[in-house]
């Protein structure tokens, strides 16, 4: 079991305990004091290990689940959580849902994260691809089957794409960037909410190529090779130090929990967002991310303080 799945795994006992405990999720307090966190299944495991640690010193229990990114802001908009998880910025339409909703927010930055390209071991051509090789492979409608339709000097081998289900924080974010518009891609792949489908199936097929989080790699780098991605300025390596510095372009993005404003009047709850930015380097590589640099972290310390009144 991966340390994603381990903490997730932990976390669910955690909650199954909480909802029998306390009768219902309305976030009311109780002892320690009780969390609602739901959304991006690329953040959970980040704040679920926040969690663990903030549990053993304060006694209060996080709940998170594993709906999506999508998802997330759908129960929170609908005020049913405390706190929404999101590997992308909420949209237009979702805010505007909050905002008929009364649901007012704050957005805090917890982490970075390098989206990573892989490939097979065995692929020894493709250590480097540029955004328009990437766009031919995945905009809709492409007919690009075989690794030599991307470039001359590529091998006849065929090609299999693995990514991001359609619920995904990821897959808005990779189609953007990659597609120019989010959720545009072809549709003949094999998409999945389970990274760990794509390790498998990448990692068993000579010619596939995939896209995850940084720690995904970083955890299967002994079956699978990350690809150097040229936005323009060259080939790049996914990396801490290339993420934290923007330079992997336009792979690199921020990972989000957005909290409630009138949760964060619960001193729990302020009490653990500031846990989570004021021990975020430890926690990021507990749980195998990308940690904020410290511009960063004063940044989202500062909004967090502006939000409660803190300082």
């Amino acid at each position: 079991m991966t340390l994603r799945r381990l903490l997730a795994a932990c976390l669910a006992l955690v909650a199954i305990a909480v909802a029998a405990g306390c009768g219902g999720d309305d976030g009311e307090s109780g002892g320690g004091g009780t969390i609602s966190a739901d959304g991006s299944s690329t953040v959970g495991p980040y704040v679920t290990s926040a969690a663990e640690r903030f549990r053993d010193e304060s006694g209060t229990d996080v709940t998170v689940g594993i709906s999506g990114t999508g998802g997330g802001f759908e129960r929170f908009c609908r005020d049913e959580t405390d706190l929404s998880n999101a590997s992308r910025p909420i949209k237009d339409e979702e805010s505007a849902i909050c905002e008929e909703n009364g649901v007012e927010y704050v957005e805090l930055q917890v982490a970075n994260d390098a989206l990573t390209v892989v490939v097979n071991p065995e692929n020894d051509w493709a250590t480097c691809l540029t955004v328009e090789e990437l766009n031919a492979m995945w905009k809709p409608g492409s007919t690009v089957e075989n690794w030599n339709q991307v470039r001359d000097d590529f091998p006849d081998e065929p090609l299999k794409l693995f990514g991001a289900g359609t619920d995904s924080g990821t897959f808005d974010y990779f189609t953007d960037v990659i597609n120019g518009e989010e959720g545009a891609s072809r549709t003949d792949y094999s998409p999945s909410e389970d990274d760990n489908v794509t390790v498998q199936g990448v990692s068993g097929t000579r010619g596939a190529l995939g896209y995850f989080g940084f720690s995904y790699f970083e955890e299967n780098q002994e079956t699978l090779k990350a690809v150097e991605i040229d936005g323009g300025d060259g080939c790049v390596a996914p990396s801490v130090e290339s993420a934290q510095a923007g330079d992997y372009a336009p792979l690199a993005r921020p990972l989000f929990v957005y909290a409630k404003s009138s949760a964060l009047e619960r001193a729990e709850v302020e009490d653990f967002m500031r846990f989570m930015l004021e021990n975020e380097t430890s926690i990021a590589e507990a749980a195998q991310f990308v940690p904020l640099n410290e511009t960063q972290v004063e940044d989202n310390l500062a909004k967090l303080d502006a939000a409660t009144g803190g300082s």
